[in-house]
């Protein structure tokens, strides 16, 4: 295949999935983030939250007019029912912001879908993209980057790994594995480099901004 691909980007929380997004942004790719759409329409005034509230009561909706974040992350984790119930509400939304963020893409540029539950779709996902790129690292470290940004506890953190695909299933939907275990930044920016210069987005490389 010759001309910009289109790639789906993922990795467990606290992978450095998002640091590489913004790198790949800076390179020239069109990256568009599925968590922030998400976010978006759990937002005052969002698309998504009237059905959310008619599901889900108006308890989960908080003083500020969002989505109570936390109070909906302990039901999902209590009542996997709910979760289903929720994706079923988001994933439809979801699916027409990005095709529509996809279509507005430069077709010189390759387009990065920054999907954190991309494997655990199943087909949906492969289907669409080219690629995919898989930023991983140990359990160890996804906890330790959790708990140091959020403050979550430790049991809290394991929950949402426990909740997300394993290293294992991943790795073996990859097309490309970036293992950010112990780089700092300027390594990993190495790492995505190579990927760049070496063609797996479809491009030549972009001078870095």
């Amino acid at each position: 295949m010759t001309g910009p691909r289109r790639i789906g980007l993922t990795g467990g929380i606290g992978s450095g999935k998002s640091t590489v997004a913004r790198m790949l942004a800076r390179r020239g790719a069109h990256v568009i983030d599925t968590d922030a759409i998400a976010r978006a329409l759990t937002q005052p005034g969002g698309m998504a939250l009237p059905a959310i509230e008619a599901r889900f009561g108006s308890e989960m909706i908080g003083s500020d007019g969002a989505l109570d974040r936390a109070r909906m992350r302990a039901l999902v984790f209590a009542q996997p029912p709910a979760k289903q119930q929720l994706e079923a509400i988001l994933h439809p939304l979801i699916a027409q912001e990005t095709q529509r963020q996809a279509l507005a893409a430069d077709p010189a540029q390759p387009v990065v879908f920054d999907v954190p539950l991309l494997v655990e779709t199943g087909a949906r996902w492969r289907r669409q993209v080219d690629r995919v790129l898989v930023v991983d690292c140990s359990e160890a470290t996804q906890q330790a980057r959790v708990q140091a940004r959020s403050g979550w506890p430790p049991t809290q953190v394991t929950q949402v790994i426990r909740q997300q695909a394993s290293r294992a299933a991943r790795r073996a939907a990859a097309d490309a594995v970036i293992v950010n275990d112990d780089l700092d930044l300027a390594e990993l920016e190495t790492e995505v480099d190579a990927l760049w210069t070496l063609g797996f987005f479809g491009v030549p490389a972009l001078a870095r901004l």
